[in-house]
């Protein structure tokens, strides 16, 4: 289980190599996303608080990366926050996220990446349930959500 102890070091000193590369030219990425997702995900945007459609999704499922489709975020740990935007305790892989520190707007923050292609997520904060006490922030329309198939 990764800790705010964890994201600090990863900022600092480097992240996990993840398991695959995506690069894309930021052409490339228009071709294949939304204006809005493109905004957000390559231009580092944030939607607005309580406007994202995953916001209030509780199906069952792995949230993966909008750009290049990396599982990010399993459903059984995504949590009301009261924020305004899907938040989750732990990434699905150690790998999975990349971690950045952010000076901008004046407060120092951690941002979220997909390690895969470097896609803008969110912030992570230290301000979480338990047992990890951490909130993965994330926009919406930086992810999708890839529902389990019911076998009823």
């Amino acid at each position: 289980m990764l800790t705010w102890k964890d994201v600090i070091h990863f900022s600092v000193n480097g992240n996990p190599e993840p398991d695959k590369r995506v690069e894309k030219t930021e052409q490339e990425w228009k071709e294949v996303l939304t204006p809005e997702q493109f905004r957000v995900t390559r231009k580092k945007g944030t939607e607005a608080p309580h406007s994202g459609a995953l916001c209030t999704a509780h199906d069952a499922g792995k949230y993966e990366c909008i750009c290049c489709g990396t599982p990010l975020f399993d459903s059984t740990i995504k949590f009301e926050s009261g924020t305004g935007w899907p938040s989750f305790t732990q990434p699905i892989k150690k790998n999975a996220i990349k971690y950045h520190k952010d000076s901008s707007f004046g407060m120092i923050r951690v941002e979220v990446l997909c390690n895969t292609c470097d896609a803008h997520l969110g912030h992570i904060f230290p301000d979480g349930p338990e047992p990890s006490g951490l909130r993965y922030c994330i926009n919406s329309e930086s992810m999708q959500l890839e529902k389990e198939e019911s076998h009823d």
